[in-house]
């Protein structure tokens, strides 16, 4: 059964049209020339219970207009859209207790005041009686290592502490599907590493439905099995992470550790891409060149220590698309 199910999704803004000159700012102040602009055209996609998947596209590509709609926020201008089984903007005060959000921009804890009171104050507004509040909250305070932090006010953690206690906040109340927005945004390396991880297992302990969207490739890559890219309003691409690479990019990265310090290489296909001491990185066309007859290749020429075959980064991947036109 589905979790979210959206159909023939349409939607469009009034914009009033700017005027150049002095004049013209005034007479469209008294009156305006309005014009249509769609954000969102014929969209349509499902999300299966317990699915995770990103939301990914360039900016202005109607990611945030299809978020605000999905929890309720805005209305479309044509088409239907279900969230556990309720229409979000007609049924939104019942959605709130079936979904959860994490916005890296905002916050929905108190912030000078400590992080078990905002707990309180949502277990309330979510319904919760005190045996569920206090067992939950026991469960999610080991699973995200926060037992130090629920008597500190929010205001003197630092932007990883408050993140996994905003995560918290979110899964608190044990929602069917939880909306995460750029929820890894200006964390250092190893504190986004520990919210994808603890955003991971609990969605998978719970079966939440996750719906990502984010500019970090590394959250889609950690937290989610599916993509789906929207571009100009309209979908793109909607493919497995796993399939992402292999069918939108044509190259392999081999890394070699050689025993020599260096080693003259040439080969159609192959561009070097880093070149050190005993090391290089070689850029392989898999369209022009095969990888074992590389290996192959370069065995030839020196012994090796260490020989690595990675795929490109997903952050190449994405431009690859866009660059091709297809996103």
């Amino acid at each position: 059964m589905s979790a979210i199910t959206v159909q023939n999704l349409s939607k469009n803004f009034r914009v009033k049209k700017q005027v150049p000159g002095f004049s013209g700012t005034v007479k469209s102040f008294f009156k305006p020339d309005w014009h249509e602009v769609s954000a969102l055209e014929d969209v349509s996609f499902s999300i299966g219970r317990g699915e995770r998947v990103a939301f990914i596209g360039p900016n202005g590509a109607g990611k945030s207009t299809t978020i605000k709609i999905l929890s309720g926020i805005l209305n479309p201008s044509t088409g239907s859209v279900e969230v556990a089984g309720l229409t979000p903007w007609e049924e939104r005060q019942k959605l709130s207790y079936e979904i959860g959000t994490v916005f890296g921009q905002r916050s929905q804890l108190w912030y000078h005041l400590p992080a078990r009171d905002s707990f309180k104050l949502l277990s309330s507004a979510y319904g919760l009686d005190k045996n569920t509040y206090t067992d939950r909250l026991s469960q999610l305070t080991e699973a995200f290592d926060i037992k130090d932090l629920l008597d500190k006010p929010v205001r003197q953690m630092s932007l990883g502490q408050r993140m996994r206690c905003e995560v918290v906040a979110s899964f608190l109340h044990k929602p069917a599907i939880l909306f995460l927005d750029e929820p890894t945004v200006g964390l250092d390396v190893s504190a986004k590493s520990v919210i994808r991880d603890l955003v991971y297992e609990t969605s998978v302990e719970d079966g939440t439905t996750i719906l990502l969207t984010s500019h970090d490739t590394g959250d889609m890559e950690r937290v989610c099995d599916r993509v789906i890219l929207i571009d100009q309003g309209q979908i793109v691409i909607d493919a497995p992470v796993s399939k992402l690479r292999s069918s939108y990019i044509s190259r392999k990265i081999i890394t070699l550790h050689m025993s020599v310090a260096d080693m003259p290489f040439k080969m159609q296909g192959v561009e070097i891409a880093e070149k050190a001491p005993h090391k290089m990185v070689l850029n392989v066309d898999t369209s022009q060149q095969n990888v074992s007859a590389v290996i192959e290749k370069t065995l030839s020429l020196a012994s090796m220590r260490d020989i690595s075959i990675e795929d490109p980064p997903m952050e190449d991947v994405l431009r690859s698309i866009y660059k091709s036109g297809q996103g």
